[in-house]
């Protein structure tokens, strides 16, 4: 049989129902990728071999006794340490959680296991999902498998690097700012933003709670969707939770067609800080949209051009409030605990010792923020930018039915080109965050690699809230067009470790 690691997520799951393959021996199969290749790449935080290989035997031996598996039963998946696992380290890529091992299951993480993913482990992130290129993680960055030496994206870089060195089909991510989307792009994965509200947050460890999402990360749209369909759904756990059905995300990947739709293109996203090469591949995307059929005309949206500064105030003051949390009481790390020193000097010394320099930029600059004299004036604007997003976007969905922009304005930078200028890695976002702020679904899917240094350009499809299946109809009609063209899936070129 071929490459087990190779297969999709589809096939994976095709062979394990008809006995082709075991899901022991598939788990088996990425758990010695993990072991061959994790050691350059660092994607994993922690493995957890024992625990994956109990899921899959669990799976082969309902298949045995007749049951009727799931659309992904027996299929490995690696999962973001910012959801929680009984019994298994969540760490959010901080010193303050190193050790500490949660006593429930997020509800993500419960659908995954009622579903029969087989969980191989956590993966690595920018510190509470704070950063664009996972330099930021307390345990040492995550190398993009396509040149070891560039970022994978963030906050979720380990997710998407573990699918583009093939040490797993399928994984989850979390986006607040593009977290999910910005890291498919640069490694040639895909990424899925769904609606705010369409995937529980119960046990995602919380980053800025009006903004974060959790969302299916694959190497193609069909597995992407499939994987949006098992977490999705309502969560009376999840009090933003949307208590409406799910799109029929599966049956747009099956039937993706754009004949006849109305596509805008964001005037507002292109220009000065756009990479050549990325901005060639966009185009060539657009053209690409017309043959099939579709009607493209541009689409403004002004509000666009403030919406990283609303951001980059508005997600500090809510991780200011969530931080608050790790008070050193509870759970995770204590510094200088030694029966001399008050609460509040217990506190401080541990969120100095275990808070990294991004967390401990947003949590001063949102208290900033939300302080007296300066609420209105920063907080306040910032909301009432939000809200012109919100109307930018309503206006654009009255005349098309999707937009399209590149994922983001460059492909993977250097490993330490940005990391003493926030602003710089700011703007790697700068595409992505309007959707987190009016809560709408996006999705990234490559689009080709950039002339100037062979490496993946992500292109972003972005829908009105709770019309996620057109991301999967519009992208698997493009993902169609694209590897007709090339004759294979871009993620087949990535160099091998």
């Amino acid at each position: 049989m071929a490459d087990l690691t190779r297969l999709t997520a589809a096939e994976l799951a095709a062979a394990v129902a008809d006995g082709t393959a075991s899901s022991v021996e598939v788990t088996e199969a990425h758990l010695a990728r993990v072991e061959e290749v994790d050691e350059k790449v660092h994607a994993f935080l922690h493995v957890d071999r024992e625990g994956a290989l109990a899921q899959a035997k669990a799976v082969d031996q309902r298949r045995a006794a007749g049951e009727r598996l799931g659309p992904l039963a027996g299929v490995p998946l690696a999962l973001k340490d910012i959801f929680t696992t009984e019994g298994v380290p969540t760490t959010v890529g901080s010193k303050i959680l190193e050790g500490w091992i949660p006593p429930y299951d997020a509800t993500v993480t419960r659908r995954l296991k009622e579903a029969g993913v087989v969980i191989l482990g956590k993966t690595n992130m920018d510190e509470f999902a704070m950063g664009s290129s996972t330099e930021n993680s307390a345990y040492g960055p995550t190398g993009n498998p396509w040149d070891l030496t560039r970022i994978p994206g963030g906050s979720g870089g380990g997710s998407s690097a573990s699918l583009a060195s093939f040490q797993a089909p399928l994984a989850i991510g979390t986006d607040t700012g593009g977290s999910i989307r910005q890291p498919a792009a640069v490694t040639g994965t895909v990424g899925v933003k769904p609606t705010y509200g369409g995937v529980s947050r119960y046990g995602m460890v919380a980053f800025s709670s009006s903004l974060d999402q959790g969302g299916p990360c694959a190497r193609t749209v069909l597995d992407a969707a499939l994987l949006h369909e098992v977490i999705a759904g309502h969560d009376p756990l999840d009090s933003t939770s949307i208590d409406a059905p799910v799109p029929d995300v599966v049956a747009a990947a099956r039937n993706g067609s754009v004949e006849g739709m109305r596509i805008g293109v964001v005037r507002e996203f292109r220009g000065e800080g756009y990479q050549p090469g990325v901005v060639r591949r966009f185009d060539e995307s657009v053209e690409l949209l017309r043959e099939l059929g579709a009607e493209v005309v541009e689409v403004s949206c002004p509000s666009f051009d403030l919406a990283l500064a609303a951001y980059y105030l508005i997600a500090p003051s809510e991780c200011s409030s969530n931080l608050a949390r790790f008070d050193a009481m509870r759970y995770g790390l204590r510094i200088g605990d030694d029966g001399t020193r008050s609460a509040e000097e217990v506190t401080s010394l541990t969120r100095e010792a275990g808070f990294g320099p991004e967390v401990k930029r947003r949590v001063m600059l949102g208290t900033y923020a939300l302080s007296s004299g300066y609420y209105d004036a920063y907080y306040g604007s910032a909301q009432k930018v939000r809200t012109l997003v919100s109307r930018d976007f309503e206006r654009a969905f009255a005349d098309v039915d999707v937009l399209v922009s590149p994922t983001t304005p460059t492909t993977a930078f250097p490993i330490g080109e940005r990391a003493d200028d926030p602003m710089a890695m700011y703007r790697a976002d700068l595409c992505t965050i309007p959707v987190n702020l009016a809560g709408n679904a996006a999705m990234s899917l490559p689009c080709g690699l950039a002339d100037e240094d062979g490496l993946p350009v992500g292109l972003q499809i972005i829908a009105p809230a709770m019309a996620d299946d057109r991301l999967y109809r519009v992208g698997s009609a493009v993902e169609a067009a694209f590897q007709a063209r090339w004759g294979h899936p871009i993620i087949e070129e990535v160099p091998a470790l």
